[in-house]
């Protein structure tokens, strides 16, 4: 498939759109880090929530230079540190969600939800190491997201119209909209291919995230 690029300053940088918006992603997340690590909140779901954004600020940095930009430079493994951050950071959303509905969840159900979370992350960040694939970190995307995220924030705006949860419930749409641009490869042209689109409703989906997270009330 021919790739878009150009050049600047003698420097080549392919997949100009699809880099740029992976630097917003990037940027948005950084942005709610640092807003809501201002707030120096203690409760453990506002941390996860937390620290997904900087993991995954700078799993799309990574991904847009060099997974992306610049890949041309490096061997193709090299894609490997920002495909497995990501995971890491859909694996933090996934706990900081189970940590959310502590008290809404039974002990049991709450501790399942946390062993299937740390063992379906290593399981696939395992073959994803080995098969250097990338079906892997959408079947950890599409897993955490769809199967632990989802009914849990759904469960919580069902039983308590939980604004948080709504927002949240939002975000989950708006990335199913980026992956189906994502996998049905639709674009608009050369350029603007589609994952720029894609990432483009990444960065709405952090964004509505952001917002979701300031709607969390303190939890002991």
């Amino acid at each position: 498939m021919d790739v878009s690029s150009i050049e600047i300053l003698g420097i080549t940088v392919l997949e100009p759109a699809a880099t740029i918006s992976d630097l917003v992603v990037s940027a948005v997340c950084f942005y709610a880090f640092y807003k809501l690590k201002k707030l120096n909140r203690k409760d453990y779901s506002f941390k996860y929530f937390n620290y997904f954004f900087l993991s995954m600020g700078i799993a799309t940095l990574f991904g847009g230079l060099i997974g992306h930009a610049f890949i041309y430079a490096f061997d193709f493994a090299w894609k490997l540190p920002g495909w497995l951050t990501s995971m890491v950071s859909i694996s933090l959303l996934e706990r900081a969600s189970i940590k959310h509905a502590k008290n809404r969840l039974k002990p049991k159900i709450a501790k399942t939800y946390e062993i299937i979370n740390i063992v379906e992350l290593l399981v696939v960040m395992a073959i994803t190491f080995t098969t250097l694939d990338f079906f892997y970190v959408e079947i950890h995307s599409g897993f955490g997201l769809n199967v632990i995220i989802l009914p849990i924030q759904l469960y919580i705006y069902v039983k308590t119209k939980d604004e948080a949860s709504k927002l949240f419930l939002i975000g989950i749409g708006t990335t199913i909209i980026s992956a189906f641009f994502f996998k049905t490869q639709i674009s608009l042209n050369y350029w603007i291919d589609y994952l720029a689109i894609s990432h483009t409703f990444m960065a709405i989906a952090a964004y509505i995230f952001y917002r979701a997270c300031l709607k969390i009330r303190p939890q002991n």
